[in-house]
């Protein structure tokens, strides 16, 4: 229950429980349980090959366990994918845009298919290109934009239709160092707003952008708790080597 004067915690709850996912004999998540709090900013870390992706596609619904369960408010994705993507923002490491569309259309085009319609769209659009700074780029071609800029108009898609829940996967992967600063100011001015899942390797990163964190490790969850406290820690590079070997 909330203290009095204050706001009730707005975003989605994720439970994972007991989460195993098998594609043949690879054994991609081993039993992963986690419970990520509503609003909050959630950090799931891990090396190349670590499970990241998987875990976050099962969320999405766009992949089911081999055994266990997700739930999102207790939604499960597995039996009711629609209802739970109607609430979730995502925005994959590699852009899904199209580079011949102007930005303005690829917004109402992405907009439209998530309902959006009329003067709630116009408002949607308008947000997004402010929040993100996109008016200087509106007009053009998404293809002709930088890097920087097009990672900018995948994440206004992602946060269109205002979801409670955004996934974000590796948001500053290939952008320069100017170009990753201004996406981790942006992203770290939406703490609290709703519940965000940042995808990322990048230690620093989670340590700026993310109050708790999760690590995996060969598809097994080898830490969990405040990101400043997993990654203080002396051996905190040993736990992206932890796991045991994959199970035949």
């Amino acid at each position: 229950m909330s203290q009095p004067g204050t706001s009730p915690a707005r975003g989605a709850r994720v439970e994972a429980r007991d989460v195993t996912r098998r594609f043949g004999n690879h054994l991609a998540l081993a039993g992963v349980s986690l419970d990520i709090k509503p609003g909050e900013s959630f950090g799931l870390l891990g090396a190349n090959g670590a499970g990241k992706t998987t875990l976050i596609r099962i969320v999405s619904g766009c992949l089911l366990p081999s055994t266990g369960q997700i739930t999102v408010d207790g939604i499960s994705p597995a039996s009711d994918p629609t209802r739970v993507q109607s609430r979730l923002g995502l925005v994959m490491e590699t852009s899904r845009l199209y580079p011949e569309l102007r930005v303005m259309a690829f917004l109402r085009f992405i907009g439209g298919a998530r309902g959006l319609r009329g003067p709630d769209l116009g408002r949607a659009i308008d947000r997004e290109v402010g929040r993100f700074a996109l008016e200087s780029v509106a007009d053009r071609p998404i293809g002709n934009l930088s890097k920087g800029f097009q990672q900018r108009v995948s994440l206004a898609q992602g946060f269109l239709h205002d979801p409670d829940l955004v996934i974000v996967d590796e948001p500053t992967g290939g952008l320069d160092p100017v170009q990753r600063n201004d996406v981790q100011e942006i992203l770290g001015s939406l703490g609290g707003a709703r519940t965000v899942i940042l995808c990322t390797h990048d230690l620093r990163e989670a340590e700026r952008l993310t109050t708790r964190t999760a690590v995996l490790s060969q598809g097994q969850l080898v830490a969990e708790g405040g990101t400043r406290d997993i990654l203080g820690r002396d051996d905190v590079l040993e736990l992206f080597r932890m796991g045991a070997e994959t199970p035949s």
